[in-house]
């Protein structure tokens, strides 16, 4: 499995439900990098989806406790379930897109995360395990410093394990 998301310098995800900052290049990376494979979700980040709809061209496995239909998504029960049904997937790429209970219970089970560095603070509620201080995570490769439109410098990291 992989995971994919954007971090401030606290590695911090989000705040009161939402991203902390949308970066048009980056929601474009995270499409072209995930479209056509798997993604797994919680119940909220799908909640805040576009139309809390889950995504177009991909697998969407979606963590909900009890059973519901959702249209468009497979619902599984717990992360067992989820990591089966992972294994399982054979021609595609997996990858876990949130929220940060998610991440943080999933995490174990990757080898590769697409982390956006963005080098701003921000008012958070959500973070994640910073993985430069895992021992067993190391930078496979970084992108240069990228600027957004309001000035906001970020890069793209990837982590092995």
């Amino acid at each position: 499995m992989k995971l994919i998301v954007a971090v401030d310098k606290n590695w911090a995800i989000g705040y009161k439900g939402d991203l902390l900052i949308r970066i048009s290049a980056d929601l474009k990376r995270f499409k072209e990098l995930t479209t056509g494979n798997a993604v797994i979700m919680g119940y909220n980040t799908l909640l805040s989806l576009p139309g809390s709809k889950p995504l177009k061209n991909r697998m969407n496995i979606v963590l909900y406790p009890t059973d519901i239909q959702i249209e468009g998504a497979t619902v599984v029960h717990g992360i067992d379930e989820a990591v089966d049904l992972a294994a399982e997937i054979k021609d595609k790429d997996v990858f876990v897109i949130g929220g940060a209970s998610v991440y943080n219970q999933l995490l174990p089970y990757c080898d590769t995360a697409y982390i956006t560095k963005i080098y701003r603070e921000f008012e958070a509620d959500v973070f994640i395990p910073n993985l430069d201080e895992l021992d067993e995570w190391y930078i496979a490769d970084e992108s240069e410093i990228q600027i957004n439109d309001d000035g906001t410098e970020y890069r793209y990291v990837t982590y092995k394990k």
